[in-house]
């Protein structure tokens, strides 16, 4: 697996004192997305497709306007509104089938993880990176996707949701049956999607509970992925 993509279509409206577009969200003095971009280069992924959507202008020409360790495509959300979901079938077309990292721009993550998740494959539908430290101080509880699980399998996913075993991380490795999921939902999101490879058993889990990320969704989220970022990069 050698392609990532990269949904950066949302408008980030809890982080909007910082920064008009969460993507260009400086943690540790750089901007979100090339953390993400940075990071996928260094698990190994050599080509990214950005979907973008809200202030989608300024992140193309950010994008556009440096040299980047790997291949960086764009693909536009038709509607940065709708569910994710819609944001990661605007990349499908330039797949040509083949199966994919999936990773959302507003999460710091260790290169390891984007690396174990590409290691590991969709199968024949996904797997999904989780962490199994329940009540990490990192992560909103009121926020965080949940995930119940049997094994390696998923049985359950959603947000505030009882019971559960373990977070989700935000990194998945998907393939076709992901994507044809996604298109046959009249609201397309990726939680739907998930549920539905659920229903087919195909939907599985890679343990990346040794591995640090940050969902930078808020201002305390924010302070911490700085501290975080800062201190590696020191």
């Amino acid at each position: 697996m050698d392609t990532a993509v990269l949904l950066a279509a949302g408008a980030g409206t809890r982080l909007r004192d910082a920064a008009e577009s969460k993507p260009l969200c400086e943690v540790a003095g750089k901007p979100l997305i090339d953390h993400a971009i940075e990071r996928l280069a260094r698990s190994g992924i050599s080509r990214v497709i950005v979907t973008t959507g809200y202030r989608a202008e300024a992140i193309e020409a950010h994008l556009a306007g440096r040299d980047w360790p790997v291949v960086v495509q764009t693909a536009r959300t038709i509607d940065w509104r709708q569910p994710n979901g819609v944001s990661a079938l605007a990349a499908a077309p330039l797949l040509d089938g083949r199966d994919t990292l999936l990773a959302m721009c507003d999460h710091l993550v260790e290169p390891a993880l984007y690396a174990r998740l590409a290691a590991a494959g969709a199968g024949d539908g996904l797997r999904l990176g989780i962490d199994r430290r329940l009540g990490h101080p990192w992560v909103d509880p009121l926020d965080v996707t949940f995930v119940a699980t049997d094994g390696d399998r998923i049985t359950a996913i959603g947000k505030e949701m009882t019971p559960h075993d373990c977070y989700d991380t935000g990194v998945f490795a998907v393939g076709s049956a992901f994507f044809e999921a996604l298109s046959q939902l009249a609201a397309p999101s990726i939680t739907e999607a998930v549920r539905s490879l659920i229903d087919r058993n195909t939907a599985l889990t890679v343990d990346c509970s040794d591995l640090d990320w940050i969902d930078v969704d808020d201002p305390k989220a924010l302070q911490a992925a700085n501290e975080w970022a800062g201190a590696v990069a020191g």
